[in-house]
């Protein structure tokens, strides 16, 4: 049986209500933002995307070599299955915390 202190306290932590002293907590943590991580990333991705479209347009044009192309697909391959990783993560984290016990 759980106390009901220890409760108020575990509810006051995740909404972030009572002050420091009902949540136990020094305060928010340092560091960066997690949905700017996660856009950076996003934003990373794209880029190489474009990146490696406007390389092979330039190797279809003659100006730029075959290695390049493969080296710009491979970063964006790189990019785009770590996003996929990532996602996939999120969902599984998503859906753990729905199927939780209240």
């Amino acid at each position: 049986m759980v106390a009901p202190l220890i409760a108020a306290r575990a509810y006051a932590a995740v909404q972030g209500i009572g002050g420091p002293e009902l949540a136990g907590a020094a305060g928010p943590a340092s560091g960066p933002d997690f949905g700017q991580m996660v856009n950076t990333a996003i934003s990373q991705a794209v880029n190489d995307s474009r990146a490696a479209e406007s390389t092979m347009t330039a190797q279809v044009q003659g100006k730029a070599s075959l290695v390049d192309v493969a080296t710009a697909i491979s970063s964006a391959q790189t990019s785009l299955t770590t996003m996929i990783a990532v996602r996939d993560q999120m969902i599984a984290s998503y859906q753990q915390i729905m199927n939780m016990q209240i």
